[in-house]
């Protein structure tokens, strides 16, 4: 086919590396032996983490980086802040649908206990963030495959704390290692989905605006499934030292994901 010319093939494998790469971070489940509250509050508090830490360190900041090339500087942020609120807004309402645990009147708080639906949100916003990487990983490599390696290493790194984030809740709530892969795998295909896209659809679309506008959206996503299930969930075990602990320890592995 003429389509597929060998740089869009090069590409393509790429995006499809550094995509599951996050069963990397599935793997740490294989050593899991049962359930362990403990470990269970650092997971979802390092998942939290990590969440943060992509949204502040790596999907805003680059929103604002695209969206400053196709217009001022002030209107950029204005623009960033905007789709960041609107990302927030959608998970909101999205959340409406999905049933939540009673209103508990002894603590006055609503608990996070059905892990199961903390793992699945947290699949969903790492697909949505992998999805426009995938794009990303795809253009550049298509472009210079230098570059294109270099990206592909770099978002392959930091693919695999984000595997343990899907993984561990979907492990403790269905205590089935392969439903826990299998769900990691969901996240991570959407990277060379994405690049599929990017292929086949929306080449003739892409822009700077665009990515940036979907970048920002994503980290409002994001930022509500952390501050809304994750961190609260990670504190109902009574290990909040440890989650807190893991919390910052997902935020400070993320930035330092790009080192390499």
């Amino acid at each position: 086919m003429d389509l597929l010319t060998q740089p869009a093939l090069r590409a393509l494998l790429l995006s499809l590396i550094a995509g599951l790469s996050t069963l990397l971070g599935a793997a740490v489940i294989v050593f899991s032996n049962g359930r362990n509250e403990r470990m269970l509050s650092m997971a979802l508090g390092f998942a939290g983490g990590i969440m943060l830490s992509v949204s502040f360190a790596d999907l805003y900041p680059n929103a604002e980086m695209l969206l400053k090339s196709t217009c001022s500087d002030r209107l950029a942020v204005a623009f960033a802040v905007l789709f960041l609120i609107a990302g927030v807004l959608i998970a909101s309402v999205i959340d409406k649908f999905v049933p939540h645990e009673a209103y508990d009147p002894l603590t006055g708080e609503k608990p996070h206990k059905n892990l199961f639906r903390v793992g699945v949100v947290s699949t969903i916003a790492i697909g949505l963030h992998n999805f426009p990487e995938g794009i990303a990983t795809f253009m550049a490599g298509y472009k210079d495959i230098s570059l294109g390696i270099s990206i592909a290493l770099a978002i392959s790194l930091h693919n695999i704390p984000e595997g343990i984030a899907v993984a561990m809740p979907i492990y403790y709530a269905t205590n089935r290692k392969k439903t826990a892969v299998f769900y990691t795998f969901l996240s991570g295909i959407a990277e060379p989905v994405g690049a599929l896209c990017a292929f086949l659809i929306l080449r003739p679309f892409i822009n700077d605006f665009a990515l940036g506008a979907v970048f920002a959206g994503v980290a409002g996503i994001m930022l509500y499934i952390t501050i809304e299930e994750l961190i609260p969930s990670s504190r109902q075990y009574g290990h909040d030292k440890a989650a807190l602990c893991a919390t910052f320890c997902g935020i400070c592995l993320m930035p330092l994901s790009h080192i390499i």
